[in-house]
């Protein structure tokens, strides 16, 4: 079985479950299934995420011990879990399907609040930065980082990726009112990329470096010249996407989200 899950991230240790007694989303998903499957079973997503970041189209996938229709996997496995986090769907895929394996890309959103006071509505599910960000020059700045390169410079000391070597299809900066958005989608993501990214973008943003400075860092390959890594809150796993061949339903079948 194949699901879209999404999740408000902000009480959660990140996807993955952990050996210490820590709320993880994979934990409570797998719980809240093997509730309506009579026994365990184990789950295996698109893409993990982070301590504190969210989800509109999380993609799981896993092996279902037993015959349920899709309509109980998702409202059985709903009504045993926390109420930030459901099931939009579940659809039957063949054996070949791995969600991970078989994605072509992930897009990711990052939500910035640009005010002069932090504020306090959703104040878990977005970034808040007080001086006046140019969302223009952030987009110019960005542009030097689609294609396929070496992003070193902005990966996790602790990412464990053999390659450094990642596809950005694009990378869009704009501008709604006070939010600035930052939407990013590539074949796949070292750990920390989108943030790394980001970071050094709000630097750009800030005028404390200018729209050169991306491509110089992307050149120089190293972590340390970069920028700080942007608070996980104001990120969001946006959708994934995989052959048609699979036939799964596009996106989530939820509400719009009001930041995203």
């Amino acid at each position: 079985m194949a699901c879209c899950i999404e999740y408000d991230g902000s009480d959660y240790h990140g996807w993955q479950a952990q050996q210490r007694k820590v709320a993880t989303v994979q934990q409570e998903l797998e719980r809240a299934l093997a509730a309506v499957a009579g026994e365990p079973l184990r789950v295996h997503c698109a893409g993990r995420t982070d301590t504190g970041v969210h989800a509109v189209g999380q993609i799981v996938h896993f092996d279902a011990p037993v015959v349920r229709s899709c309509k109980s996997w998702v409202l059985g496995t709903n009504a045993n879990l926390p109420v930030d986090i459901r099931v939009q769907w579940a659809v039957p895929v063949n054996s070949e399907f791995d969600a991970r394996f078989s994605a072509r890309s992930r897009r990711y959103r990052y939500v910035i609040a640009n005010t002069p006071v932090r504020p306090a509505l959703q104040s878990r599910q977005i970034t808040w930065q007080r001086r006046p960000l140019d969302a223009q020059a952030m987009h110019s700045a960005a542009q030097n980082l689609l294609g396929e390169r070496d992003f070193s410079a902005f990966r996790a000391a602790s990412c464990q990726s053999a390659s450094a070597m990642r596809n950005v299809h694009f990378l869009r900066v704009s501008r709604s009112g006070a939010l600035i958005i930052v939407d990013i989608q590539a074949n796949a993501f070292l750990h920390h990329m989108v943030r790394n990214i980001v970071g050094s973008l709000m630097a750009v943003g800030a005028g404390t470096r200018g729209v050169e400075w991306i491509s110089q860092l992307l050149e120089s390959r190293d972590r340390t010249a970069a920028a700080d890594t942007a608070s996980p809150h104001g990120l969001y796993l946006m959708e994934v996407d995989y052959s048609p061949d699979y036939e799964l339903p596009k996106g989530s079948s939820g509400p719009p989200i009001v930041v995203v």
